[in-house]
């Protein structure tokens, strides 16, 4: 570990400043001034720079930093005030887990946009796909609505109580120009809502030609399409890994919305005031084991992009 002195660093340009910021690891002895030009260089290398302070004179750091820290228990008004954040205990310990924390919720919201991105692309694609073609709609319009707010209710909510993946805070920091969606996802959006579109047409084209009712072929395509989504989500709880890398079991909102969906699949089915609101037609047994086949189909293929993602990276 290499360490500079404050007095060392008075006779540097803001260029040699730059250079030295980047190999050093510690500074000590250093003025308010000198910690303003440190920050300030730290933030030209495309850092996000965190400045804790407690006095007046940490004021001008604290304001300049990307997230400026007071201190709680000793720090002035005026280091409060200046700070984004202030650390009521005082305890550097506290923003380690707040990182963690943070990069937590970060990865479940990755993890749902990147579970309903694909799934509303694959339900608006078969009707486009309908209509240009001049076919029959495989799923009607509310039955899309029906699907929307079973999915998103019963198994997109739950995975915000996904538990933080292990090795979280091993990861190096985020690109600043770093986009939600990398390329990896937006390939995986595109697999996923092209697979549920051309699978759910296919299935509903090949329940009319096996000289099933319109009603029937369009529920046999709704159940396929919710299947699908509920599938694909098992392998949404990791964005790298497999789901047996987070534990199978490890989220039990997940496997209780799993089941409440296959629930209310059932009632849209089978219930009769349901078939008469929604136009669906009771299933076979055939029926539900393809959209099963359909879904592990996604999931398997998700999870081999994972993987040979994972080996091209080592």
């Amino acid at each position: 570990i290499r360490a500079v002195e404050g007095r060392d660093l008075e006779a540097l340009s803001d260029e040699a400043l730059r250079r030295l910021a980047d190999e050093v690891t510690v500074f000590a002895r250093v003025a308010p001034e000198q910690k303003l030009r440190l920050v300030t260089a730290l933030q030209s290398l495309d850092n996000v720079v965190a400045m804790t302070g407690d006095g007046v004179n940490d004021a001008p750091a604290l304001r300049q930093a990307n997230i400026g820290i007071a201190m709680g228990v000793t720090g002035t008004d005026v280091s409060k005030e200046a700070a984004a954040m202030v650390l009521t205990d005082d305890n550097f310990a506290t923003i380690a887990a707040a990182v963690e924390e943070g990069r937590g919720v970060y990865d479940n919201l990755v993890k749902f946009i990147t579970w309903s991105i694909p799934t509303n692309i694959g339900e608006g694609l078969i009707i486009l796909l309908a209509i240009l073609l001049g076919l029959s709609l495989p799923i009607l319009p509310v039955q899309i609505l029906w699907l929307n707010m079973s999915t998103a209710v019963l198994i997109g909510v739950p995975i915000a109580f996904e538990g933080k993946e292990r090795g979280i805070m091993d990861r190096p920091p985020r690109a600043l120009d770093e986009p939600i969606m990398t390329r990896a996802l937006v390939l995986r959006t595109v697999i996923v809502g092209l697979m549920l579109t051309v699978a759910a047409f296919s299935y509903f084209e090949w329940e009319i030609a096996r000289g099933h009712s319109i009603e029937a072929a369009r529920t046999a395509a709704l159940n396929m399409f919710a299947l699908g989504e509920a599938f694909y989500l098992f392998n949404c709880r990791s964005l790298n890994g497999s789901v047996w890398s987070v534990g199978f079991f490890s989220n039990p909102w997940i496997l209780g919305g799993f089941t409440a969906l296959l629930l209310a699949q059932a009632f849209v089915i089978y219930l009769p005031a349901m078939n008469l609101l929604f136009q669906t037609a009771p299933l076979g047994i055939d029926a539900w084991l393809i959209g099963i086949l359909v879904g592990l189909s996604i999931n398997l293929v998700v999870a081999l992009e994972k993987h040979l993602r994972r080996r091209l990276a080592a």
